[in-house]
């Protein structure tokens, strides 16, 4: 707790009629709007004018404080939390959190945004989630230099089959998503999480920088006949993102750049689901991928193994993408899949040429699909630039459908 020193100087500060520096809402550890949600809270370091402070009593208002303590102490704290709203209201002032066995009631983000730069977060046990049709997130994360990691033996159920029933986010229930990495920045990490039973999508990367996902384990097999739209990792608006060794099993898009430069995705294995995706492309706020390399992976008893997709009738673009030792093995659909005409999420068949895709380059794509999958389907209206070598897709059929096929590739 804080010092004595710095209330007699607060209140010293007050009687002498010292205006103190005013609290902008978004300097709380919590979001105002929901504080009536949570009940019995530990409120860490407060000081007695009810304001957050760090771990090292200097007020943590959005601004330099001039009252600091007079003595100085250890800065970082290490709080361990057993219950969602604890870890809520409790956050701001620690600098590493341990989320342990926590059961997060049903409605409830477990909400770690906002962080002390730098802060380290540990999921530990189980975390469970209690079921209400809702948007979620479940889990969200936010700041500069954040570590979050998991305990050995830990687990994140997201109890996906309380939700699932084969409509995804196109219907049914209202499925939570499963966690938002949104506006991580300066070289944080998300490592070794092992994760189960996602609603619908699992990670939501979004306007981050210079973020490192490492070794994260998705298994959402029991999904297998009712899971939809459990994509792994989704990416946009973000800059230097990295995803390497994950291991997921899934329903929907292994990952999915929507928008983003210099993203990468190396060493996953993925089964189940939709391949690795670029796309679709267009119709949103940001419109463009660049710079995109993915990498040393496996894809199998997925629908397709390499799809890009832009949107019909948008705008954008596609530059610099390099698949490459990307290894396929039982797919259903499409081994390679590049194809400018979606609408609504549907391929409308007539490429439009607003998303050029350029400077694509797919280097060792090996591996087998089913007998009535295609190999190659390439639709396009304006492709150009493109380098393949290496391309090896067997036990399909050929599509004699491609169309606009540029030179370097073939269909």
């Amino acid at each position: 707790m804080v010092s004595s020193t710095l209330l007699q100087s607060l209140f010293a500060a007050t009687a002498a009629g010292l205006a103190l520096p005013a609290v902008p809402e978004h300097a709380f550890p919590f979001e105002l709007g929901h504080h009536h949600h949570h009940h019995n809270h530990t409120h860490h370091n407060h000081t007695g004018a009810g304001f957050p402070t760090s771990g090292n009593g200097v007020l943590t208002n959005g601004r330099s404080s001039a009252i600091k303590k007079s003595t100085t102490t250890k800065a970082a704290s290490s709080c361990t939390f057993t219950s969602a709203s604890a870890a809520i209201s409790g956050k701001a002032s620690c600098s590493s959190i341990v989320l342990s066995g926590i059961t997060v009631p049903a409605g409830t983000t477990l909400d770690m945004t906002d962080l002390k730069e730098g802060t380290t977060v540990t999921f530990e046990g189980t975390t469970t989630f209690g079921y209400k049709e809702w948007e979620g997130p479940l889990i969200s994360v936010s700041g500069s230099g954040i570590t979050v990691t998991g305990a050995s033996g830990h687990v994140i159920d997201g109890n996906g089959a309380a939700w699932w029933d084969g409509k995804g986010s196109n219907g049914g229930k209202t499925k939570p998503k499963f966690f938002y990495a949104h506006s991580l920045k300066a070289n944080s990490v998300i490592k070794g999480l092992n994760v189960k039973n996602t609603p619908v999508q699992g990670f939501s990367i979004n306007s981050a920088q210079d973020l490192s996902v490492q070794d994260i384990t998705i298994d959402n097999s029991a999904g297998a006949s009712l899971g939809h739209n459990t994509d792994a990792f989704d990416v946009g608006s973000s800059t230097g993102v990295t995803i390497s060794g994950a291991n997921i099993q899934n329903q929907d898009d292994c990952l999915a750049i929507n928008s983003g430069t210099d993203i990468t995705f190396t060493g996953g294995t993925c089964s189940g689901g939709h391949g690795l995706s670029i796309g679709s492309v267009g119709g949103r706020d940001d419109n463009t991928v660049e710079n995109v390399v993915i990498s040393n992976s496996k894809i199998s008893d997925s629908q397709n193994g390499v799809r890009i997709k832009t949107v019909s009738g948008a705008t954008g673009s596609v530059k610099n993408v390099t698949y490459s030792d990307i290894t396929l093995s039982g797919i259903t659909d499409y081994g390679v899949v590049i194809e400018q005409d979606y609408e609504n999420g549907s391929p409308t068949g007539t490429p439009t040429s607003g998303v050029p895709i350029t400077g694509l380059t797919l280097n060792g794509v090996t591996g087998s699909v089913s007998s009535d999958a295609k190999e190659v389907y390439i639709l396009c209206a304006s492709c150009s630039d493109w380098t393949w070598k290496g391309v090896s897709v067997t036990g399909g059929a050929k599509d004699t459908k491609c169309t606009g096929v540029p030179t370097g590739a073939s269909c």
